[in-house]
């Protein structure tokens, strides 16, 4: 009997991102996976039904769904999901196993629902940084369209043009861009501002990342604070202390008077992202300029950001656009069933589902497994928030 696994549509709203695209079914039927997906899962993707039964996957509705799949595949688990998403728990059964984004290193409670349910929940935001595991790192691959998508908002919204243009009437001079963060989003946000032609610097505070930076054509901005410990052993920036940050932006807001366009990119995972930008920085500003907090759902780096807004203060736009890959529902499904495929093709190796916790993918990633929370990390933040509720 084929590995069953349903893709049901996606009830976060504005969420328009499909789990798994068709052209990974052929892919996941040689594995020995009959793929299910609700009617209209795709649409707003630009995949509608017809695409996916070309493809031999059956369309069906997400009752019939939830009772014949043996795994669900969503791009917003109950976590990242938790007012739409709760009208599903009922659905579960035990053993059922659930694969998708889901805040598991915040949104606690749900994962305790998750575990009461004898769900099986495996976290996507949790993958392992190791070589083993690039296939299937599904946050760069989304970090990879907000770099993208960051950029364009900010030419959108900057009342210059991004390159210098020699004309008859004059030469334009090409704008200064600033990339706060270079990680896997902000060297995409570097490269795609050099595409549109602004001259451009970034700042990390791991020095180990000037390399990077510099290979995709920008500037490495040193300031002198002490950056040692910045970077966890899975390759993440860490949360730094109050005396660096206010440091930092001391000697930030001398760079930040010249530039027309400031992407910050900087979040901590299971943390409030730091605040670099402040208010009296925004005020150093020149009017006109554009900041593009891709941490906004986070809190935001900028002080000024308001979570899906466009704020202006003295001239300066401070944009904070939310769920950003879902604005390239095509690409952006496109990659992640890339990344869930590659993970399916892990755990229903031999034609049955298999959760085998001595491999460190599936260990590092699974949170909720026979009734229970299995993740360490996560054991330990709920024997916290016990702790201080006691």
């Amino acid at each position: 009997m084929p590995v069953t696994v349903g893709v049901p549509r996606e009830t976060f709203p504005g969420e328009r991102r499909v789990a798994i695209v068709p052209r990974h079914a052929e892919a996941l039927r040689k594995c020995g996976v009959e793929l299910l997906i609700e009617h209209g899962a795709g649409t707003e993707a630009g995949l509608p039904d017809e695409i996916y039964t070309a493809r031999g996957v059956r369309c069906v509705e997400r009752s019939d769904l939830f009772r014949e799949a043996q795994i669900i595949v969503q791009v917003r688990t109950l976590g990242a999901n938790p007012d739409h998403g709760r009208a599903d728990l009922p659905l579960f059964r035990p053993r059922h196993a659930l694969l998708g984004f889901g805040e598991p290193l915040t949104a606690l409670k749900e994962a305790n629902d998750l575990a009461g349910r004898g769900v099986s929940f495996c976290a996507l935001e949790l993958m392992p940084r190791i070589t083993r595991a690039q296939s299937m790192d599904a946050l760069s691959s989304m970090a990879t369209i907000a770099g993208y998508r960051a950029v364009l908002l900010a030419a959108t919204h900057l009342p210059k043009l991004f390159p210098m243009l020699m004309t008859a009437a004059g030469t334009i001079t090409p704008a200064k861009a600033f990339v706060l963060g270079a990680g896997v989003a902000g060297l995409q946000a570097i490269a795609t501002a050099r595409r549109l032609g602004a001259v451009v610097c970034a700042y990390d505070v791991r020095p180990a990342v000037k390399e990077q930076v510099e290979s995709v054509g920008a500037k490495f901005v040193t300031l002198e604070v002490d950056a040692q410990n910045s970077q966890d052993k899975g390759g993440y920036a860490k949360a730094m202390d109050e005396a660096f940050y206010r440091r930092q932006r001391e000697l930030m807001t001398d760079v930040l008077r010249e530039q027309d366009v400031v992407i910050t990119t900087a979040a901590v995972p299971g943390r409030k992202s730091p605040i670099l930008i402040t208010r009296e920085m925004v005020d150093a500003m020149q009017p006109g300029s554009v900041i593009v907090d891709i941490a906004a759902e986070r809190g935001g780096n900028c002080e000024l950001t308001r979570a899906g807004e466009v704020v202006s203060h003295r001239g300066v736009k401070i944009l904070g656009p939310v769920n950003i890959p879902s604005d390239a529902p095509f690409h952006a499904s496109q990659l992640l069933s890339s990344n869930i495929t590659a993970f399916l093709k892990l755990i229903v190796a031999g034609g049955a589902l298999s959760l085998n916790t001595d491999d460190e993918i599936i260990r590092e990633t699974l949170v909720t497994h026979d009734g229970k929370i299995v993740h360490t990390r996560i054991s330990e933040l709920l024997a916290a928030e016990s702790a201080v509720t006691a």
